[in-house]
Order: structure tokens, then sequence, then C-alpha cells
């Protein structure tokens, strides 16, 4: 007889039969930043663009006040 080691939280309906095991792992590996916005802020951000675009005029004015250094990722 065969030992089950089921997760409680997996039902019986989910079925892996056909999936591929690492198959997002490199794209994972290369970084993933998610960060969440509280929704007093995001409500002024309609999409990821013109949050990008937010932070990029502060981060020229945070650069000509030389106030920051810039992060090199490993």
């Amino acid at each position: 007889m065969k030992k089950s080691n089921r997760d409680p939280d997996m039902l019986r309906e989910y079925d892996f039969s056909r999936g591929v095991r690492g198959k997002y792992a490199k794209r994972y590996a290369r970084g993933a930043n998610v960060v969440v916005i509280d929704p007093d802020v995001a409500k002024y951000f309609p999409d990821h663009e013109s949050v990008n675009q937010s932070l990029r005029s502060l981060v020229s004015i945070i650069r000509r006040r030389g106030k920051i250094r810039h992060r090199v990722r490993p």
C-alpha cells in the first residue's frame, strides 16, 4: 500500500500529470520585482506605465540633487 503524503490544500481535482517541472524557473531566476502599492496611492496610477514614468521622474530629481547612489545588481 502506498503511503499518501497529500497536502491538505491540494484538491483531488488538481491534475499535474501534464505539468512541466521548472518551466518558468529561468524567468523567475532573472528576477521578479513585485511591488504592492497601497490603495490610496494606486488610485492615482491607472497602469504600470504611469507608475514607471512617475518613478523615473522622481529618480531624475533625486539624481540632480545628488542624493542617490546607483545600486548595481549582482
